[in-house]
């Protein structure tokens, strides 16, 4: 390995464990910043390595101006964050936990993610606890449902996905799943077509990752199909839902509501006027938590620590920085 020490970017928010960065002590300089776009496109140049941020983009024009930079990092399967065409064309290397199977099977806080968004639209507890505090006991105004009896559709039946169907069975659920693959079922899970799972889930929760083939999956057409008592749960990536045709699905009854924990365009500046959150501020059939599906202390301190890991392979590997 050469003698001159590497440099790395983070914006990852490591301030509850900032110890995480020991190890490259001595293989490189690490400098953590806040997620700031204007920041990272002018602090980056000047590094080998980026540890990114979900908050932030790393797009083609920041890329092109980083001679310096050999590889990226985000503890992350997601990765519409990252150009990925403009970091192949200039030979960035990217460590991700898409492909870590292994690993991600102990990391099961987006599953409980979207079991907790089912649980909280379908018996209105948001609503219902926003009148308890105010004082009104409108016991028969928030009236839900049960769980118990109903069809779970999983969309995209990977580590989440099987996780979610489990939970659907100790729910007393009926249980199909939907995915490209060829995959075998765990027992009490049926494996249906697309459309067969939107006609007859009661619930459709989508855990697949973000493709160009996927892009805009669920829109007019899919919610056309879907029960019009049936929710939707998604804490995959906004951009899987046509959200002009969520919105307009939400509005007419097409379904009874949703829970999500991701939207397209969650770096934007204006996100109150994103026209999911505008929607939510003055209806009550749709709960939006901000990406936080991954955020629990023992996730972010698992995933990143692991990267880490991952990283420091990487640079020890490397003999010829720019």
């Amino acid at each position: 390995m050469a003698d001159r020490r590497r440099r790395v970017l983070s914006m990852a928010d490591v301030s509850l464990f900032p110890e995480v960065f020991e190890p490259l002590a001595a293989l490189a300089d690490v400098v953590t910043l806040a997620p700031d776009q204007r920041a990272l496109a002018e602090r980056l140049p000047d590094f080998e390595a980026y540890f990114a941020s979900l908050h932030v983009r790393l797009t083609r024009e920041i890329i092109e101006r980083c001679p310096r930079l050999r590889v990226i990092v985000t503890p992350s399967t997601g990765l519409d964050h990252l150009d990925l065409e403009a970091a192949k064309e200039r030979g960035v290397a990217l460590l991700s936990l898409k492909e870590e199977t292994a690993f991600l099977d102990s990391v099961t806080c987006t599953a409980e993610m979207a079991w907790a968004l089912l649980l909280v639209v379908v018996r209105r507890l948001p609503w219902s606890f926003d009148a308890a505090r105010r004082g009104e006991w409108a016991r028969d105004r928030f009236r839900g449902h049960q769980l118990s009896g109903m069809t779970l559709g999983i969309l995209g039946y990977g580590r989440l996905g099987r996780i979610v169907a489990e939970y659907g069975k100790a729910f007393r659920m009926s249980v199909i799943a939907c995915d490209v693959r060829e995959v075998a079922p765990a027992p009490g899970v049926g494996m249906v077509d697309l459309d067969t799972l939107l006609r007859e889930s009661d619930v459709l929760s989508i855990h697949v990752h973000l493709t160009e083939e996927n892009r805009g999956l669920i829109g007019t057409e899919a919610f056309a199909k879907m029960k019009p008592t049936a929710w939707l749960i998604n804490t995959s990536r906004g951009a899987v839902i046509d959200e002009e045709a969520f919105v307009a699905a939400l509005e007419n009854g097409r379904i009874a509501g949703a829970g999500v924990d991701v939207i397209e365009g969650e770096w934007r500046d204006d996100l109150l006027s994103h026209p999911l959150i505008r929607y939510a501020n003055t209806h009550e059939n749709l709960v939006i938590s901000p990406h936080t599906g991954g955020v629990t202390y023992e996730a972010q301190k698992m995933t990143i620590e692991f990267m880490v890991r991952k990283l420091i392979a990487f640079l020890e590997e490397i003999h010829d920085p720019q």
